[in-house]
């Protein structure tokens, strides 16, 4: 088992000033982006109390009606009901003299009766307003009658527009996928696996992310060749592929593959067609890279752990599963893809960060049966294919250095202290 401490990564008469930028950076990160944890709320036995348990929503700045609120008691002098927000005003639309109803348009109402019938006509009326434009946030609610307190939440939420992407009336793989790539120093494996996806898929979209030194030119019909200033990175490339597509998935390959009768895309969208993932990878000649991720909480920053696997089958796919990452040939929701974006501080060695990136937001899987073909190496033909594969293996074989950048990156950005693989 591998282990790094992100830490012996950073020279130690700067860890102190990089930890306390992070915690200020993560303070800021907590104010914008609020836990989405849930308070633990405890039902109490037996009291005479009705609530919503959720189900109450709001748009910012707009009024609903508290749904569910009662009294299930008897009547007696002075019953008293105390209603409390904090994002919020409180009122009701129930006609009662102001003695009744204290608080009317504020954070506190107040509701004495001697009448349960009262009482409970007032609790139907009762409306909750937002009085602040937030986008996503709960205002838990505290409803207290004598020594009874409950509470429970109202949601602010602003509803937003889909994106979503026209298909065209024949519903046409074309019109559903685009294919991505990108491409360095290579040109000699590039043109072979264009030549293959012509071969099997020749009116699909191909956009070439290009940030070769010398850029040849790639003049093909439904080829978009994009070039790059030099040596600008992987995950540069692949952002500005991906900010070109226009259908709704897209197909990412590395430059060096070629398709094959068992490269069938058609497979890969039925699965994300048929199911609720946004990823999802196939195999590189039975290699599927599947690996599950394990996130640890800890005071002051996280663990990653990723093990090799998956978590299950995905039902209704028995050739697919369930899992974190996976191998470097996969279809994706475009939206989703631009959601969570590849660091463009990563330029030679990346493909696992993209999937840490995407942890708790993008639901991955694996299927064997969607199989891409990997060029096979071969003596290069002639000086300027030499060259070319030399000066790329200069990049691509940058491992240490590599890990000596991503480790610092690692402690900052994601605020990790560690991470194993097994």
């Amino acid at each position: 088992m591998e282990v790094f401490q992100m830490e012996n990564y950073i020279d130690k008469d700067k860890i102190e000033s990089v930890r306390q930028r992070r915690e200020k950076e993560f303070k800021h990160h907590q104010s914008r982006h609020p836990s989405k944890k849930k308070d633990i709320l405890i039902a109490p036995p037996n009291i005479p109390l009705s609530y919503p348990i959720q189900g109450a929503e709001v748009m910012p700045l707009h009024t609903i009606v508290l749904p569910g609120l009662g009294f299930h008691g008897t009547s007696r002098e002075n019953l008293k009901v105390v209603l409390q927000a904090s994002f919020g005003n409180l009122n009701t639309l129930a006609d009662v003299p102001e003695e009744v109803v204290q608080g009317r348009g504020t954070k506190l109402l107040t509701i004495t009766t001697s009448y349960v019938k009262l009482l409970n006509h007032i609790l139907e009326h009762v409306t909750y307003t937002s009085t602040k434009y937030l986008l996503d946030a709960v205002d838990m609610m505290n409803f207290t009658e004598g020594t009874y307190l409950v509470k429970f939440p109202v949601t602010i939420r602003q509803l937003h527009f889909p994106r979503l992407f026209d298909p065209g009336p024949d519903n046409s793989l074309r019109n559903m996928v685009t294919i991505t790539i990108k491409s360095f120093l290579r040109y000699h494996k590039l043109r072979i696996l264009l030549k293959s996806i012509k071969q099997y898929y020749p009116d699909i979209t191909i956009i070439v992310a290009d940030d070769s030194e010398h850029p040849e030119k790639i003049e093909e019909a439904n080829v978009q060749h994009f070039i790059m200033p030099f040596g600008k990175g992987w995950f540069a490339g692949r952002n500005l592929a991906i900010s070109q597509v226009t259908t709704k998935y897209y197909l990412w390959l590395d430059d060096d593959y070629i398709f094959t009768e068992k490269t069938k895309i058609e497979k890969l969208v039925d699965v994300l067609e048929n199911s609720n993932l946004d990823v999802v990878g196939g195999s590189v000649e039975g290699n599927e890279y599947k690996f599950k991720m394990f996130y640890e909480e800890g005071e002051d920053s996280s663990c990653l752990h990723i093990r090799s696997g998956f978590y299950h089958r995905l039902e209704g796919f028995p050739n697919c599963v369930v899992t974190s990452c996976v191998v470097n040939f996969f279809l994706a929701h475009t939206e989703e893809s631009r959601r969570v974006g590849f660091d463009p501080k990563l330029q030679k060695v990346a493909h696992l960060e993209y999937f840490v990136d995407g942890l708790g937001i993008l639901r991955v899987g694996s299927c064997n049966d969607v199989i891409i073909g990997h060029q096979r190496r071969h003596r290069p033909t002639n000086t300027q294919e030499a060259n070319s594969e030399k000066l790329y293996a200069t990049f691509r074989n940058a491992f240490v250095s590599e890990i000596n950048f991503k480790m610092p990156l690692h402690y900052f950005k994601n605020r990790m202290k560690c991470y194993t693989k097994k």
